[in-house]
């Protein structure tokens, strides 16, 4: 434990008072160390074990996986840990934890998050925050009003380059900014509608808990797990959902962005089953003493969808795959997805350099807010992760109205002009999978 976290012990021990006032007062266990829960632990899943494993104070206590062929490494790796296949059951059974990773499919972060948090872990989990605005709201409610410390798996928010580039912006260096451009050369779509069929299902999946909260569906071998979710209306959130986190986050905490104006989307509609392979959106945000007027627009795109030319011309003409261009009245940013952010035009900032930054972990920032009980994580569900989610899941419901505008309130959390927009804003669990504060 830190220093602080030092100090508060042993004032609470001189003062005589029961030492089990130590961990539920601060949300860490009376002995020094974390006991920490994942569920999913593959590929995020097991990047966030790694990560936090490094932090002095952590411990791997339980594991919840619906694939048995993802649990075997994390056996190797940490003996005495206990595994689960059910996340309900881990949570009932494991009285003494104090902090929980999500790293499941979209569908299922709010109620797995919602469940812990109830229990009064503390909850990192992976972006985005909910597969739907109504449980991303609850999340962002449910951690505020239980004063949980909370992190959205942004771990980019934490990096130099997105730091950088806030600091930049919120100098004032180009000026007021008049519009911005965020995109991403993946593709998480699928033109093609479920195939009519079924598949045999593995003996390592349990593939109704898989299904979770959701209606079981036929399974379809490498058509949903492990990765292919992402493409699927009913489990994912499409490119927007999976990188718009990382990438609107430069622009959401560099100007304070909250919700949207209004939002629409100019590409391609999903199909029935799947999110469209390109996709184009307008969002439009409130204007305010960081921007020049008091509107400010953000276009995203993704897939063969590109910023406009004349965009690229002013950034040296190539842009990378992935990355944002703030517009700003005298000059031009650049910042490419996890590389240092270039200024234009290059002769006006050619003396320019960087501050110095101190280095900061992402994972042992929550961490370390549970141990201090003090400041929140740069990404918390409350004050921003959040808001940030809540735009991009914004997009996924607008690209079933192509080239419609959509009016939303954000503190009503509902569409003022179009009520057939407004049944996308919250989904009905399957019976059985209640979860109380989301049902």
């Amino acid at each position: 434990m830190n220093r602080r976290a030092f100090i508060r012990q042993s004032t609470l021990l001189a003062s005589g008072l029961p030492l089990f006032h130590i961990g539920r007062s601060w949300g860490v266990s009376p002995s020094s160390k974390i006991k920490h829960a994942s569920i999913g632990v593959a590929n995020m899943g097991l990047n966030d074990i790694q990560a936090f494993s490094r932090h002095p104070s952590f411990e791997l206590t339980a594991v919840a996986d619906v694939d048995s062929n993802a649990l075997q490494p994390i056996r190797e790796m940490f003996p005495q840990v206990r595994v689960y296949r059910d996340w309900r059951e881990l949570l009932s059974s494991e009285e003494d934890l104090d902090t929980l990773n999500v790293a499941t499919p979209d569908h299922t972060h709010a109620a797995i998050s919602v469940t812990a948090m109830n229990k009064g872990l503390h909850v990192y989990c992976q972006k985005p925050l909910a597969q739907n605005l109504y449980e991303t709201r609850r999340m962002s409610e449910i951690a505020a009003e239980k004063g949980i410390k909370t992190q959205m798996g942004i771990q980019f928010a934490s990096s130099f380059y997105e730091r950088l580039a806030v600091n930049f912006l919120r100098d004032g260096h180009i000026g007021a900014i008049k519009e911005i451009h965020v995109f991403s050369h993946k593709q998480y779509g699928d033109a093609e509608i479920i195939p009519k069929r079924g598949d045999p299902i593995p003996a390592n999946l349990d593939w109704d808990l898989w299904c979770g909260n959701i209606e079981p569906v036929a399974y379809l071998d490498g058509y949903y797990h492990p990765f292919e979710w992402r493409k699927r209306l009913k489990f994912g959130t499409g490119c927007l959902g999976d990188m718009g986190c990382h990438l609107l986050s430069t622009a959401f905490r560099s100007l304070n962005l909250n919700s949207p104006i209004s939002i629409t989307s100019s590409g391609l509609a999903p199909n029935k089953d799947n999110f469209a392979v390109n996709e184009s959106y307008q969002f439009v945000y409130k204007g305010n003493h960081l921007t020049e007027g008091n509107k400010l627009p953000l276009y995203w795109t993704n897939g063969l969808y590109l910023p406009p030319k004349e965009l690229a011309s002013l950034v040296g003409g190539e842009l990378p795959d992935q990355g944002s261009i703030f517009v700003g009245t005298e000059g031009v940013l650049l910042v490419p997805h996890m590389a240092l952010p270039v200024a234009y035009p290059r002769e006006k900032f050619a003396s320019y350099r960087f501050p110095r930054l101190e280095p900061r972990n992402h994972y042992f920032e929550f961490l370390d807010a549970v141990i201090d009980n003090e400041q929140n994580p740069v990404a918390d569900f409350a004050s921003y992760a959040g808001n940030l989610t809540e735009s991009v899941l914004l997009g996924g419901i607008a690209s079933r109205f192509p080239n419609t505008r959509l009016d939303w309130d954000g503190l009503a959390l509902k569409f003022t002009n179009n009520p057939e927009a407004n049944s996308y804003i919250r989904r009905i669990y399957r019976p059985g999978w209640e979860v109380e504060g989301l049902s």
